[in-house]
């Protein structure tokens, strides 16, 4: 995959990209990240300026990033714009982009950008309900997220049970001693029978989930046993 990020701060990025995985994943070739500075394709120094029809702060200027975008991205490249009016990233999203060959991130700034840049890009996001100084930050969280499920990256055994994996919490993990300041590990995860603990994890899965996250149950795959133990786990919660 080849990951291309137009940024007003591309000194941010020297840490994130020295990060043991995307570093390894860089050297085995299995992805290429390419920071483009914004300042280098400015006509006129500035990359934003005042809202015409005035108002508070700056807004992103169209030519730098339409320059920024013809000079170093693909036609085919995916072009993934970051603001807060954009759609919310989540797992379903990074699973989609890890399957693209080629994208682009824009990382945005001060007040947001001019509108017409929409006109560039194929999708919007945003990463949450809040707002950040710059959108660096954000570009860092979502190619984080897409690259551990690229092919090779990670092992794929790590990423069958993960939380939102089928919209489901991941269930709770342990590490020894078995007692630790009087918080014990549950018994059944020594018994040795795998399909137990199967059962026990699935049970775990969604009690986390409808204690912490009730609205992803309406979006999960769930069978009949798993109805009938989150019943169980309402009656239980009611008490």
């Amino acid at each position: 995959m080849e990951i291309t990020i137009i940024t007003s701060f591309p000194n941010m990025f020297s840490g994130f990209l020295s990060n043991y995985l995307i570093k390894r994943a860089i050297t085995k070739k299995i992805i290429s990240i390419k920071i483009i500075n914004l300042f280098d394709y400015c006509v006129d120094k500035r990359i934003d300026s005042r809202p015409v029809s005035g108002g508070p702060g700056l807004i992103m200027k169209c030519q730098p990033i339409v320059n920024a975008i013809s000079k170093n991205c693909k036609k085919t490249s995916y072009k993934i714009l970051l603001s807060p009016k954009g759609k919310k990233f989540n797992e379903k999203k990074a699973i989609k982009f890890s399957k693209k060959k080629d994208i682009t991130i824009i990382c945005g700034r001060s007040e947001g950008f001019d509108e017409r840049i929409n006109n560039y890009v194929d999708e919007s996001i945003s990463i949450g309900d809040f707002i950040l100084t710059n959108g660096e930050i954000a570009s860092m969280v979502v190619v984080d997220s897409v690259i551990r499920l690229i092919n090779g990256v990670i092992s794929s055994e790590s990423l069958l049970n993960e939380s939102f994996n089928n919209n489901l919490l991941e269930y709770p993990q342990y590490t020894k001693p078995y007692n630790f300041n009087g918080y014990k590990v549950p018994k059944i995860l020594y018994s040795g029978n795998h399909e137990i603990i199967k059962k026990y994890n699935r049970k775990e899965q969604l009690r986390i989930t409808k204690k912490k996250r009730p609205d992803l149950l309406k979006r999960a795959k769930l069978d009949k046993n798993d109805m009938k133990i989150l019943k169980k786990l309402s009656k239980k919660m009611a008490e």
